[in-house]
C-alpha cells in the first residue's frame, strides 16, 4: 500500500553542540513554564512555530529520547544523591511534544515513535496511516545528545542537536519528490536524516508531494 502526502511547510535545525537561539523567551512567555522545558521541548516548540503549527495530531520521533534528563538521573544514582523530580518527569520519550501541546492547548492525539536508526522512516509511515483520518498534522523528530562526557562515547555524530518538522496532509496528486533518491546528511543521527532531508528539499514554487510505502 502507498499513501501520498503533501508537505505544506517544513523546518530543520542542527548544531555541533547546542543550537544557540531557539526564541524560547518569545515563544514561551511564562518563565515558570520556560524553566521546565528540556532541550528537545525547546526545539519542538521552535520547529512547530516555524511551520505554523499549533493545533492537530502530532507524530513525534526520537531514537535516544530525553538523553540529558536520563543522564542526570543516572549521575544522581551513581553519586547516591536524590533524583530531581523535574529530571524524573522529563525523562519520558513524549516530554517534548507534551510541552508543545500544553503550550498551545492542543488536545489532539500525540503518537511517539522510537525505532533506532529507522525512527524517521517509522514516523513517516505512522503519519501516512494517520493521514487517512484527514486533517493537517505535524511530523516531528529531534535528537539532543549534548551531555557530559559525550565525547567519550560519540564517534559518529558531528551534530549533537538536530531536528526537523513537516506539516502535512493527505494528497491524491502525483509525487514530486522521490524519497528513495534524497541526499542525506551523514553527520546527523540516522534517526533524523530522512525527515531532515525532506525538510531541506521542499520548494516554495511547487507542490511538494511524497509517496510513502507501507
Amino acid at each position: 500500500m502507498k499513501i501520498k502526502l503533501e508537505i505544506l511547510s517544513a523546518s530543520s535545525i542542527c548544531a555541533k553542540q547546542e543550537i544557540e537561539d531557539l526564541h524560547t523567551k518569545i515563544l514561551v512567555p511564562k518563565m515558570v513554564t520556560r524553566r521546565r522545558l528540556t532541550r528537545a521541548a525547546k526545539m519542538a516548540i521552535y520547529l512547530a512555530d516555524h511551520v505554523s503549527f499549533t493545533q492537530g495530531k502530532i507524530i513525534y520521533g526520537s531514537s535516544f529520547g530525553e538523553l540529558p534528563a536520563t543522564a542526570n538521573i543516572l549521575h544522581a544514582i551513581q553519586k547516591e544523591e536524590g533524583i530531581s523530580p523535574t529530571h524524573f518527569q522529563n525523562s519520558v520519550y513524549n516530554t517534548a511534544v507534551s510541552y508543545l501541546s500544553m503550550l498551545h492547548e492542543n488536545k489532539e492525539e500525540i503518537l511517539t515513535v522510537s525505532s533506532g536508526d529507522n525512527t524517521s522512516e517509522k514516523v513517516l509511515k505512522a503519519g501516512a496511516i494517520k493521514a487517512l483520518e484527514g486533517g493537517t498534522f505535524l511530523l516531528l523528530v529531534t535528537e539532543t545528545l549534548n551531555i557530559d562526557a559525550i565525547d567519550e562515547v560519540n564517534t559518529c555524530h558531528a551534530h549533537l542537536e538536530s531536528g526537523a518538522a513537516l506539516k502535512v496532509r493527505l494528497s491524491t496528486e502525483t509525487p514530486t519528490i522521490d524519497i528513495k533518491t534524497l541526499p542525506v546528511d551523514k553527520h546527523l543521527p540516522a534517526s533524523v536524516q530522512l525527515l531532515y532531508a525532506l525538510a531541506s528539499t521542499i520548494k516554495t514554487t511547487q507542490k511538494n508531494i511524497i509517496e510513502v510505502a507501507l
